[in-house]
């Protein structure tokens, strides 16, 4: 696991320079500085995500420590690289199931994802850098310790990421309550990349592009969406008992 928060404006620049994986990286809102400009510049060449945040924010993170108006957050596990991961499992699996996830921001449903995943057998767990759940202490203990055990990429930018998936050989599938084809008439014994997209927003309009196969759990109640978590969960246990027979 990660070591402490990282507070002001020396230990943050040494810790991009220095190549330690960081999660992301809160600035004060309103500065503009040299040194503010040059930590972001750093930030952007490292692929590490900056937000914006209040100095009250600040103060409460750094717990009476002086933080210049920056904190990092590092990484609560080393991410596995994207490419080399593909490459193993097309290696070492004739028919790998991998999982990307778009826009998804809860930090419990990912621990939940991630669990599920790991039970299920899934190869990667696909996340990018922006926009999504972070990988912190709550996430690794929702997941039951599965971040711990499943190789996790994060990518800069996703619709890259299936590019290349599509390249290598997996079949792209996006879960999606608006589709006709139910999870049931999709082949998952071939390498796939299931796609799952954020409550409400699902997968963004671009990578459903992308899809070779949108795949729908079917409802038969009167809520029109299962939650995330268990969604991944019903789909993933059909590939499962399509591997199983």
């Amino acid at each position: 696991m990660a070591e402490s928060k990282i507070y002001g404006v020396h230990p943050v620049r040494e810790a991009l320079t220095s190549g330690k994986k960081i999660e992301r990286i809160m600035l004060r809102q309103g500065t503009e500085s040299p040194v503010f400009r040059e930590i972001m510049q750093l930030a952007q060449e490292k692929g590490v995500p900056v937000q914006f945040v209040p100095q009250e924010k600040l103060n409460y993170l750094a717990k009476g420590e002086t933080h210049q108006g920056m904190v990092a957050i590092p990484a609560q596990l080393d991410y596995a690289n994207f490419e080399e991961t593909v490459e193993m499992l097309l290696a070492g699996n004739d028919n790998p199931v991998v999982v990307l996830l778009d826009g998804v921001s809860d930090v419990r449903n990912f621990g939940a994802i991630a669990r599920t995943c790991e039970c299920a057998g899934v190869g990667a767990l696909i996340l990018p850098a922006k926009g999504g759940a972070a990988v912190n202490q709550d996430a690794v203990k929702t997941s039951a310790g599965a971040l711990l055990r499943i190789p996790t990429c994060k990518v800069p930018n996703l619709r890259t990421a299936v590019f290349y998936l599509k390249q290598s050989g997996f079949r792209i599938v996006g879960a999606t309550e608006k589709t006709d084809g139910l999870i049931y008439d999709n082949d998952f014994t071939v390498p796939t990349a299931l796609i799952m997209g954020a409550e409400g927003a699902g997968i963004s309009r671009g990578i459903v592009a992308l899809c070779d196969a949108l795949v729908a759990v079917p409802l038969l109640g009167s809520i029109g969406s299962l939650n995330v978590s268990a969604a991944t969960a019903v789909v993933l246990y059909e590939a499962v008992r399509q591997r199983i027979k």
